[in-house]
C-alpha cells in the first residue's frame, strides 16, 4: 500500500483535490492521507483519513506514517490574500521553515516525489512584456507590491526542491499557478492590504441577480482561465504517472478568454432569463494584463488535456455553488 500525503488539505485548492483523488486512486493500492491544521469532521466524512499536523512543528510529524510513502503534496503556505498586514516572519514561518520541514520528512521516509505549488509571480518582470508564458521562462520576480517577498520565499522552495532532487533522488513536480478558479463562499480578499471584493466573484454575484455589470477597459483583453479541477488533473497525473519528467509545469489551458467573453458567458450562466444583466463599457477605466499559459510541457509530459474550458468552469461553478460540498470546512477554524 503506497501513503499519499496532501498537506495544506484543508484550503481552497487542498480540498477539491484531495476529493479528486479519493474518487481516482485506486484503494488496493494507495492509502490517501489528508492533513491540515483545522478541526473539522469533514474528510471523516468523505472516507478520507484526515490528520492534523503544524508544518512548523516537526513533533507533529511524528503523527504521520514513517514508512511506505510514495508522495507528498505540499500546498500548505501562507498567501498576501489572507493577510492584512505584511508579516514576513508568517511567510517565513510557514512557507520556508515548514517547507524544509516537509522535504525534511519525504527524505527520512523516502518519498519517491513532491509535487508542490509555485506563484506565477515569479515571472511578473514579463508582464504586459510577453503574452504567451512558458514553463521554462527564467525567473523573473517583482521586488514591489504584496507578492514580492510571497513570491520570493515560495522560488527559495522550488530551489530546495530542486537540491533534493539531486542531492537525495526526491522527484519533484512544481506547478506555476496563476489565479485558480473555484467556488469558494467567501467573497473578499486583501490585496496590498485593502480589503477587496473578488473580482470574478463580483461579477457573478451581480449576474446572479441580474444587475448591470461594468466591463472596465480593453474588452478584448484576455487571460488564461484554469478551473481548480483541471488544475486536479494535473497534479493527479504528475502522482500517478510513474516516469513524467520532474520540472515546473504551467497551469493553465492555452486559451484566450477576453473580458467580454468572461462576461457575457457569466449573464448566460448565472443571470435569470428574465432578468440578463446588462453590460455598461468603461473603456476609460483600468484594464488587465493579457497573458496566455504554455502548457505543452504538461500537455507532452503529463497527457495533460483541459477539460473546463471557460463555459464548462462556470456551469460546474454554480453546481458546485448550490451544493455547497465544502462549506463547512471552509468555516471552520
Amino acid at each position: 500500500m503506497k501513503n499519499i500525503l496532501i498537506f495544506g488539505a484543508t484550503g481552497n485548492i487542498g480540498v477539491y483535490l484531495t476529493d479528486y483523488c479519493k474518487e481516482r486512486l485506486d484503494p488496493k493500492q494507495y492509502h490517501l492521507i489528508a492533513i491540515g491544521t483545522k478541526k473539522t469532521k469533514l474528510f471523516e466524512k468523505l472516507g478520507i483519513e484526515y490528520v492534523n499536523v503544524d508544518v512548523t512543528n516537526k513533533e507533529d510529524f511524528l503523527k504521520l506514517p514513517q514508512k511506505d510513502v510514495f508522495a507528498i503534496v505540499n500546498l500548505a503556505g501562507i498567501l498576501p490574500a489572507y493577510l492584512k498586514d505584511f508579516e514576513p516572519s508568517k511567510y517565513l514561518n510557514v512557507n520556508v521553515i515548514g517547507a524544509i520541514n516537509v522535504m525534511e520528512y519525504a527524505r527520512k521516509v523516502k518519498a519517491d516525489r513532491v509535487l508542490y505549488t509555485q506563484t506565477w509571480s515569479d515571472l511578473g518582470g514579463y508582464w504586459g512584456k510577453e503574452e504567451v508564458l512558458s514553463s521554462d521562462m527564467p525567473r523573473k520576480l517583482l521586488f514591489k507590491g504584496d507578492h514580492a517577498f510571497y513570491s520570493i520565499t515560495k522560488s527559495m522552495i522550488v530551489d530546495t526542491l530542486e537540491f533534493y532532487n539531486q542531492e537525495y533522488g526526491i522527484k519533484n513536480y512544481v506547478f506555476r499557478l496563476p489565479n485558480i478558479y473555484l467556488y469558494n463562499p467567501q467573497r473578499y480578499y486583501y490585496v496590498d492590504g485593502v480589503k477587496k471584493y473578488i473580482g470574478y466573484r463580483y461579477m457573478i454575484d451581480r449576474a446572479a441577480a441580474g444587475e448591470d455589470i461594468e466591463v472596465w477597459g480593453d474588452p478584448k483583453a484576455f487571460k488564461d482561465i484554469i478551473y481548480v479541477k483541471d488544475l486536479c488533473q494535473m497534479m493527479y497525473l504528475a502522482l500517478t504517472k510513474l516516469n513524467a519528467k520532474t520540472g515546473i509545469y504551467n497551469a493553465g489551458t492555452g486559451v484566450k478568454t477576453t473580458l467580454d467573453e468572461q462576461i457575457k458567458t457569466m449573464v448566460e450562466v448565472f443571470s435569470p432569463k428574465d432578468k440578463q444583466s446588462k453590460l455598461i463599457y468603461k473603456p476609460e477605466k483600468s484594464s488587465f494584463t493579457s497573458f496566455v499559459m504554455d502548457i505543452e510541457k504538461a500537455k507532452k509530459e503529463l497527457d495533460y488535456e483541459p477539460k473546463y474550458f471557460y463555459k464548462d468552469y462556470l456551469e460546474d461553478y454554480k453546481k458546485e455553488m448550490e451544493l455547497k460540498r465544502f462549506d463547512e470546512l471552509w468555516e471552520a477554524k
